[in-house]
């Protein structure tokens, strides 16, 4: 069984971008997370403790949030990072990260960075 804990519409302002002036004003940013992660244990004892708990993944997604920084790039690998060495059971991660209003001069939604991970260290 393939099992995911999702966690979606995470609403930022943070301090991320090139431009200096980004980093001091800073910008609102949306995470999309699909984290892989055993769930069968959970799904027949009803406890918290035998899955991922998603308010403390939240709080370590806040943590490396709360941290200036100039590329997505930069800020979408530390929480990879963060949540696999916080959650050594998780099996992969989908990120979705976008800064809304991007200033670039151009009328979108956002503009942001996928990353897909798999953790081969949790495989048989």
């Amino acid at each position: 069984m393939t099992s995911y804990i999702l966690l979606q519409g995470l609403h930022f302002h943070a301090r991320i971008g090139v431009g200096e002036q980004e980093r001091v004003v800073g910008n609102e940013y949306v995470i999309n997370l699909r984290i892989g992660y055993p769930l069968a244990k959970a799904m027949k004892s009803d406890d918290v403790a035998d899955t991922l708990n998603y308010a403390e993944a939240f709080e370590v997604i806040r943590e490396v949030m709360r941290r200036p920084a100039q590329l997505l790039e930069s800020v979408a690998g530390s929480i990879v990072e963060a949540l696999s060495a916080a959650f050594p059971m998780i099996s992969s991660i989908d990120l979705e990260l976008v800064k809304l209003n991007p200033p670039m001069g151009a009328d979108c939604d956002g503009a942001g960075v996928e990353l897909h991970l798999i953790n081969d260290k949790t495989k048989d």
